[in-house]
C-alpha cells in the first residue's frame, strides 16, 4: 500500500484536531527543510525513525545501449536513508 502526502496529513488531522491546512502547511515546510538540508549536504537525524544523509557514488564510464558510445557518468552525490534501532525492530517484528 502506498501512503501519499495527503494521506499522512489526514491522519495527523484525524488524531490531532488541528486543521488540515495548518497540518499540510507544517508538513510541507518539513519537507522543504529536509530539501535545503540535503542539498547542504547536512546529515538529517530524526530519533524513531532514522537518518537521512547524503552518500559520494563514484563515476563511472558507460555505454549507450542505443549508440554503443561511451559515456562518462560524473561524482555525484545520492540520498541514502538509515533506519534507527527502533525502526528496525518494529519492522523485524511484523509477520509477514
Amino acid at each position: 500500500m502506498t501512503i501519499t502526502k495527503a494521506d499522512i496529513v489526514e491522519a495527523i488531522v484525524e488524531k490531532t484536531g488541528i486543521e488540515k491546512k495548518d497540518v499540510a502547511l507544517v508538513l510541507n515546510e518539513f519537507i522543504q527543510v529536509v530539501q535545503d538540508s540535503m542539498k547542504n549536504n547536512d546529515r538529517i537525524e530524526i530519533r524513531g525513525l532514522g537518518v537521512f544523509k547524503n552518500r559520494q557514488r563514484k563515476g563511472r564510464i558507460t555505454r549507450n545501449p542505443k549508440t554503443q558510445k561511451e559515456v562518462e557518468i560524473p561524482d555525484r552525490l545520492v540520498p541514502v536513508f538509515k533506519p534507527s534501532k527502533i525502526l528496525k525492530k518494529i519492522l523485524r517484528d511484523i509477520k509477514i
